[in-house]
């Protein structure tokens, strides 16, 4: 009985384990949404409940990456089990990025509100949009362990990088055509810059599902080539 009872309560603890990922998951996706917002309305106290708000999700990444630690040092796990928490230590590590972006987008925000300029010439809610989808669907994939998720993961990031290069393109010509927004125009290249990069942090956690799921981490690589 005993080894039975040692293996229910390490499945019991795996469980909690990605849980509390979903959950700082969760949060670090509502930082997101809350910076875009900022950033489409220029709303400094919602910038300032993103950059509050980072603390939560710093303190959960270090409190998951240690109880990994600990079931990799007490249960010695192999196999899919190992693959796992491999896994889980990964994806925090690209959750709490997420995070930071957020909060450099809320950062953007301030600074383009302080400028006295204006966002709303380029559509960030379209771009952000996928962006967060790819997020949560990255998230959804981990714990259905879905690989048709992870590979619509990857399609999508195609159409986050199409969409990125156009506003890029239209910020270009806003600061040709305004040369007083020169400086707030830079902020708003880099706010998209960082929402780009969530997204692709969205592909990050896909590939190390699909690591996790099968074995193989060139087989998502593989579909981001289109091969």
């Amino acid at each position: 009985m005993e080894p039975i009872y040692a293996r229910h309560a390490y499945l019991h603890a795996l469980e909690d384990l990605e849980h509390s990922l979903l959950e700082m998951g969760t949060r670090a996706e509502q930082m997101v949404s809350m910076a875009v917002d900022a950033l489409v309305e220029l709303n400094t106290e919602e910038s300032m409940r993103v950059l509050n708000a980072d603390d939560e999700v710093d303190d959960r990444d270090l409190v998951i990456e240690d109880q990994c630690l600990q079931m990799l040092a007490l249960q010695q796990p192999i196999g899919s089990d190992l693959r796992v928490i491999g896994a889980i230590m990964k994806i925090i590590t690209d959750i709490e990025r997420v995070g930071d972006l957020a909060v450099d987008i809320a950062k953007c925000a301030m600074k383009i509100d302080k400028e006295l300029s204006t966002t709303t010439y380029v559509d960030i809610p379209r771009m952000a949009g996928i962006a967060r989808k790819m997020f949560r669907d990255a998230l959804e994939a981990f714990v259905k362990r879905d690989m048709d998720l992870v590979q619509a993961i990857g399609r999508a990031d195609d159409e986050v990088d199409d969409l990125y290069r156009e506003l890029r393109a239209q910020i270009h010509e806003h600061m040709r055509t305004t040369p007083d927004d020169v400086v707030a125009s830079s902020w708003l290249l880099l706010a998209i810059h960082h929402l780009e990069r969530i997204a692709d942090h969205a592909v990050n956690i896909a590939e190390r599902v699909g690591f996790m799921v099968t074995g193989k981490m060139e087989q998502f690589s593989a579909v981001r080539r289109g091969t």
